[in-house]
């Protein structure tokens, strides 16, 4: 069967547009990661640093940023005083390639003032080659869970020297400060790195490496200190959270969460990425019982049939997937479940697209994603027959969508009339417990309110998305 050829999507179409248009997308990257007033020292060179991608992307740019800081370096928020611009990069499907593509491409720009520009991350991991041939103005290249490496890397590129090293660290864990830049009372905390689960369709294991649990001790020991920083939620992620501990005697991630249930300080604690078989009795029953464990879950089933799954290579059935959503509303009748689906797989045919519907209506998520099947070089599915036409996979895109909002604005609704508890983020809006940072929907406020406080709130109105409440303290 002949294989796919490896290349980066329009990179070469991206060269040839005019000056106005690579103009126009260096305005999208005008402003690097948003950081905190303590971040920012007098000392030089200044860093601007962006971020793409998902939370664990984010997790390594604030490690970058801690080491760059512990080392003599000055961060910007503006690229425009950067002396070097630094791009963490995502590279899991198409749209995420060709944003990092395009944000690299709009830096470019900025190389006629002086700059230097190094690009780090998936991208890196899995196209160094092809970068380095097709975008020359990159001064450097970093691959994935190099973050020590950064300040070394810059120092390179400022002597002169350019520097090639796209070779992923994926067996040590960096004890690397963080300059978080999420609001001061949200953090995401990692748990785990890489995957072994090998779906058909993702290029996770061979960019970010096999499944390591993160120690406890570690884990804890920087939860206890986000809780002395003022955290007041705690977001766990990892590529699969649920494994959390078969690498490691004597722990899971029930124990840990347990653990980290204890520190004082801490008010909520979300869990992200579950895999559907991998949740326990004993972590729905902790769930169910811990005040501190918000009743969400965050789990990618990926589709609803049968045929697919197996396709798809993920472990379980409907069947069984019915089984654990059923175990978990019997414990948290409460609960509010989000999950992730894919359309226009390989084979996907109308009767499955049925029922991966069906399947959703039956579940009734409070939250859910999805995106088109990305055919990624060097998968399984990529060489897969009954590749589905674009078209056919965008309707089914929107048909899904439009039964998601459609659910979405029914929970809410149900919700007015209630009191709930929000975390205020601004003066006017905030989130429940039932909306993970930046994926979910917000609580708009009738009055207002100290951002970074916890309040009650009775909800007095509702749209497809986000729920209208008034402060009760």
């Amino acid at each position: 069967m002949k294989k796919m050829k490896k290349n980066i999507p329009t990179v070469r179409m991206k060269r040839s547009e005019s000056r106005e248009d690579i103009s126009e997308s260096s305005n999208k990257v005008s402003r690097g990661i948003k950081l905190n007033k303590a971040a920012n020292t007098e000392q030089f060179p200044r860093v601007a640093l962006i971020s793409l991608g998902c939370p664990k992307n984010l997790v390594d740019s604030e490690e970058m940023l801690g080491a760059l800081v512990s080392e003599g370096f000055s961060l910007t928020s503006d690229t425009a005083e950067a002396d070097v611009i630094v791009i963490n990069t995502c590279g899991f499907i198409d749209s995420a390639k060709q944003e990092s593509i395009d944000t690299i491409l709009g830096a470019v720009e900025y190389k006629k003032h002086g700059k230097k520009l190094v690009v780090v991350g998936c991208l890196v991991q899995r196209y160094e080659p092809e970068l380095a041939n097709e975008i020359p103005e990159i001064d450097a290249f970093l691959g994935v869970g190099r973050n020590a490496d950064l300040p070394e890397t810059i120092r390179r590129v400022l002597n002169g020297e350019w520097a090639l090293d796209g070779r992923c660290n994926s067996e040590e864990w960096n004890d690397l400060p963080r300059i978080r830049s999420t609001p001061a009372w949200t953090a995401y905390l990692r748990i785990a790195e890489g995957c072994d689960n090998r779906c058909s369709y993702c290029v996770i294991p061979d960019i970010r490496g096999r499944f390591r649990s993160r120690p406890p001790d570690k884990v804890l020991a920087e939860a206890e200190q986000m809780a002395k920083e003022g955290v007041l939620e705690i977001n766990l992620i990892g590529q699969d959270t649920t494994k959390y501990g078969e690498d490691i005697p004597g722990w899971n991630l029930e124990r840990l969460v347990g653990e980290i249930a204890k520190i004082e300080g801490i008010r909520w604690i979300r869990l992200l990425y579950c895999y559907p078989t991998r949740i326990t009795d004993g972590l729905i029953s902790l769930m169910a019982s811990e005040p501190k464990v918000c009743k969400y879950l965050d789990i990618p089933f990926q589709h609803g049939d049968d045929r697919i799954l197996k396709a798809m290579n993920r472990r379980g059935s409907r069947a069984e997937y019915v089984d654990v959503i059923n175990r978990i509303k019997n414990a948290c009748p409460n609960v509010a479940l989000r999950s992730t689906m894919i359309v226009g797989f390989p084979g996907e045919r109308d009767e499955e697209f049925d029922n991966l519907c069906a399947f959703v209506e039956d579940v009734g998520f409070d939250r859910l994603g999805a995106f088109i099947y990305s055919r990624e070089e060097g998968t399984p599915a990529a060489d897969m027959s009954g590749q589905v036409p674009k078209r056919i996979a965008k309707r089914r895109l929107d048909e899904l969508m439009t039964l998601a909002r459609k659910m979405s604005a029914e929970r809410n609704r149900a919700l007015v009339g209630s009191e709930i508890e929000v975390l205020v983020e601004s003066p006017t809006e905030g989130r429940s417990w039932r909306d993970a940072p930046e994926i979910d929907g917000i609580v708009r406020l009738s009055r207002e309110a100290k951002p970074g406080t916890f309040v009650r709130a009775k909800v007095i109105g509702s749209d497809d998305y986000d729920l209208l409440a008034e402060p009760i303290d």
